[in-house]
């Protein structure tokens, strides 16, 4: 599962992915200055998992990590080539969900590829061109369904009259996860692998200014018309707490009224769009946040440690990481009735502490 950072050329895409860690991204102050796009792993803050690694008193600590992916500037014109676009469309077409990074701060140091800063305008941009190259999609399956659909086969009818749909729909210049569906024609419109239907959260990257703000509150209004998720996130002060030495971080966290860092959040929330959620092992040699789908049972998050857990699954014994924290020993979990022993259609809740047993 990965995100990609999309939105227009000097927003500060690579400035933020940069930050998010080591794997550095080239920035600067021209268009085009990502052609491929640039792929990183990074860790998913989580003070829980420290706190359970603590209490266990383990030898090591693992967190949980996602992929993220840098793509290059998006410009009008895009769906017909503009801009090397159906290379950058093709990198947005290969992810799971994306990060729509919109630029709300006003710097005139900083060049804006369309002269000025005007977010409702430069999310139409994006938005226009992922819709039209979707069009053309769904307009080529579109009539492979219909000829099909002149023999009589039901399920090409079907398709067809969905195709019409989203067509009607997205020609108002909604995207296609916008399109109320039921669960069964939902899964037909996640197998046509449109750049619209993906989750989108998008982040407004504002300074300390108030009409930064001002611009960000058009970009909540448009996120929430288009059930997108959205935040707010100042880019350059990120990059400066990124920088400062791990001693000095805290101070000026303390000093801006902040308990951690924007990206810390951001990286959760990035977490959340992909539907993943995390549950943990501990022991004395290890602990680990080990990432899995939301709603996966059991058995499927022990074959994400190992597939021979899956395979000879005989039960979970598990109980609230939140528990484990609020009485200090595990222990103390079992004298409390806490520890849990769930079978093979238990579904795994975020923050799990799990022990599986397998035979095999």
């Amino acid at each position: 599962m990965k995100c990609g950072i999309v939105g227009l050329p000097n927003v500060g895409k690579s400035t933020l992915f940069n930050t998010l860690g080591s794997a550095k991204a080239e920035a600067a102050n021209y268009p085009f200055c990502t052609i491929e796009p640039n792929v990183g792993i990074f860790t998913v803050p989580d003070p829980r998992l420290q706190q359970i690694s603590d209490i266990v008193k383990t030898q090591k600590t693992v967190p949980s990590t996602i992929q993220i992916v840098d793509i290059a500037g998006i410009v009008k014109g895009a769906s017909k080539g503009e801009g090397l676009g159906n290379q950058f469309l093709q990198h947005i077409r290969e992810t799971d969900a994306i990060v729509h990074l919109v630029r709300c701060f006003v710097n005139d140091d900083i060049v804006h590829v369309d002269g000025s800063v005007d977010p409702a305008r430069d999310v139409e941009v994006i938005n226009t061109e992922l819709i039209l190259a979707d069009l053309q999609t769904i307009e080529k399956r579109a009539d492979k369904e219909r000829r099909m659909a002149k023999t009589g086969d039901k399920d090409a009818k079907k398709a067809s009259e969905i195709l019409d749909a989203l067509q009607v729909h997205m020609n108002t210049g909604k995207p296609a996860r916008s399109l109320p569906l039921d669960p069964k024609d939902q899964e037909f419109l996640q197998s046509l692998f449109l750049l619209s239907s993906k989750p989108v959260l998008y982040v407004a990257n504002i300074s300390s200014k108030e009409e930064d703000k001002v611009h960000a509150k058009k970009v909540e209004a448009m996120a929430a018309a288009e059930h997108a998720s959205f935040m707010t996130l100042d880019g350059g002060m990120e990059s400066e707490i990124a920088q400062l030495p791990e001693s000095d971080r805290k101070e000026f966290l303390d000093a801006m009224g902040l308990e951690e860092p924007g990206l810390h959040r951001f990286i959760r929330t990035v977490q959340d769009l992909l539907g993943l959620c995390t549950y943990y092992t501990a022991g004395v040699k290890e602990t680990r946040a080990w990432t899995i789908h939301k709603g996966m049972k059991a058995p499927q998050a022990a074959g994400v440690i190992h597939t021979d857990f899956e395979r000879g699954f005989i039960c979970a014994e598990t109980y609230k990481s939140d528990d484990l924290v609020r009485l200090g020993s595990e222990l103390k979990i079992k004298e409390a009735g806490l520890l849990r022993q769930e079978g093979k259609e238990y579904v795994v809740q975020p923050g799990d502490v799990m022990t599986f047993r397998f035979n095999v």
